[in-house]
């Protein structure tokens, strides 16, 4: 019976390398098969970092604790930069959207003013996870420190401007006696370089000269030490924050303890203050693979944009290198989805 239904198939109906499947163009069909095997690679890497952060003994860090800064606002206002990224990459999607639904009707000015608007918010994005990034490497104003018994704690709080700094000990550069005053940016650069190599000790910073000089400096506020790592103390273990006039003293103790390593500031591959170094290598790496897509993204539009423009694909009759274009676009925002909720949310 099947043999018999077989025979009289129609041959023109069959795909002989003429007539694509599901009425798909070879150009879509490649288009998928490079989204599902790139899908596969970061499917590998999140779930990587899962296994990563579920055998890690060290407390992971925290989303809310670590993006909470927004730009000349400074902190205190958790994932709100990182879900307005979020928010203009999935609207983008929607323009991509929008310029795909225009090339169907064959409207050229809607096709470049969409693309136009998908663009924009590449860039964006682009900008946006540049400036997290440096955000991430630079890391917050008091860093991570070891304290007394070996735990490790990142720190909160409002951190007292430097307002100058009081040569005691001449060196190469700065004579005894002499008042250095520089912003409280470039105050603190030197007194961030100082604390990391163990030159700060009992509130005194070693200069780069060979000086020794004492620091005028605000009050901090609101200090809190949320230990990360635990250490020999279990008393210390059971309280994973600590706070107020013993806050400070602990944190003060290991700053002024000269030795180098008790603070980190910020994350490079091998360390990071929020965390265990792991989180850090994640980070750059995902991230940064996501953000080269979101790059190669924004180059193909503009490419496509100005086929669109030269009226190109209109003499061909047809927009599909504008869909097929949304089709990689639509991935890459999906992906996003999925990196900014295992990195930020859980």
């Amino acid at each position: 019976m099947a043999g018999h239904a077989t025979a009289h198939v129609d041959s023109g109906s069959l795909w002989g390398g003429k007539v694509s499947p599901f009425s798909v163009s070879y150009g879509k069909l490649m288009m998928w098969f490079f989204l599902v095997s790139d899908a596969l690679t970061f499917g590998g890497l999140l779930v990587a970092y899962g296994y990563t952060r579920h055998t890690t003994e060290s407390a992971w860090p925290i989303g809310e604790e670590t993006f909470d800064s927004l730009p000349f606002l400074g902190h205190g206002y958790p994932l709100m930069y990182v879900a307005l990224m979020t928010f203009i990459l999935i609207v983008s999607s929607v323009t991509m959207v929008l310029a795909v639904e225009a090339g169907h009707r064959m409207d050229k000015k809607g096709v470049m003013k969409w693309m136009i608007a998908t663009i924009i918010g590449g860039f964006f994005f682009l900008g946006s996870q540049a400036w997290e990034w440096s955000h991430f490497i630079h890391g917050s104003h008091f860093g991570s420190v070891e304290l007394a018994d070996g735990s490790r704690a990142i720190v909160k709080g409002h951190f007292g401007e430097f307002e100058s700094f009081k040569v005691v000990k001449a060196g190469k550069h700065h004579k005894e006696g002499e008042v250095i005053k520089e912003s409280p940016d470039e105050l603190f650069h030197h007194f961030r370089y100082a604390a990391m190599n163990g030159l700060v000790k009992d509130n005194q910073i070693t200069l780069h000269d060979g000086s020794v000089a004492t620091w005028k400096r605000q009050h901090d506020h609101n200090l809190e030490l949320i230990v990360k790592t635990d250490g020999n103390d279990k008393a210390l273990t059971k309280r994973t924050v600590i706070s107020g006039k013993e806050a400070e003293k602990m944190y003060w103790d290991a700053i002024n303890s000269g030795e180098k390593g008790r603070v980190i500031y910020g994350a490079d591959l091998k360390s990071n203050e929020y965390g265990p170094s792991q989180y850090g290598q994640f980070f750059f790496f995902i991230t940064g693979f996501h953000g080269f897509h979101v790059f190669s993204g924004v180059i193909i539009n503009i490419l496509i944009f100005l086929g669109v423009a030269r009226g190109t694909y209109h003499r061909r009759g047809h927009y599909e290198m504008v869909e097929k274009t949304g089709l990689y676009w639509h991935f890459v925002d999906l992906v996003w989805v999925f990196v900014f909720t295992f990195f930020y949310l859980v």
